[in-house]
C-alpha cells in the first residue's frame, strides 16, 4: 500500500509533489529546500551554513509528520550549487543533526541550480517502524 503524504506545518511544494511517500514501511521524501514553513514567499536564509540548517529543519518537520525522524534515515542525497565553496560548511552542519556513529549512507552532487536559487536541497530514504 502507498501513501502520498502532504505534512501539514512543512514547507508548500514549489512543484507538484508529496512531501513524501509511504510504501511497504520505506518512506522516500521529497528534496526539502531552505524555504520557511510559517512563510513562502520569505526570503531564503543567507550562506550555506544556515540553508542547511533549514533544510534540515524542514526535512525533521515532514519526517515528523510521517511518523519518523532522523534515526530512521538510512540514506540522504544532497545536492549543491557550489560544491566546491560550500562542502565542507554544509557537512559542518549536516553532520550534528546525527548522532555520532549513526551517519546515513549518502550521495551529495555539485547541480548547476535550485529551485528558488537555493544553494543546498536535501532528500531522504527511510523506514518507519524499523
Amino acid at each position: 500500500m502507498l501513501e502520498f503524504l502532504m505534512i501539514a506545518g512543512a514547507p508548500t511544494p514549489v512543484a507538484p509533489f508529496s512531501h513524501a511517500v509511504a510504501a511497504d514501511g520505506w518512506l522516500f521524501v521529497t528534496g526539502q529546500m531552505p524555504t520557511d514553513p510559517a512563510d513562502d514567499g520569505a526570503p531564503l536564509p543567507d550562506g550555506i551554513e544556515a540553508q542547511t540548517r533549514r533544510v534540515m529543519d524542514n526535512l525533521k518537520l515532514v519526517l515528523a509528520g510521517a511518523g519518523a525522524n532522523l534515526e530512521a534515515v538510512v540514506f540522504a542525497r544532497v545536492y549543491l550549487t557550489h560544491f566546491e565553496r560550500d562542502y565542507a560548511p554544509m557537512n559542518a552542519v549536516y553532520r550534528g543533526y546525527f548522532a555520532p556513529g549513526r551517519l546515513p549512507a549518502r550521495t551529495c552532487i555539485g547541480v548547476t541550480g535550485l529551485a528558488r536559487a537555493a544553494l543546498v536541497e536535501i532528500d531522504l530514504l527511510a523506514r518507519r517502524g524499523g
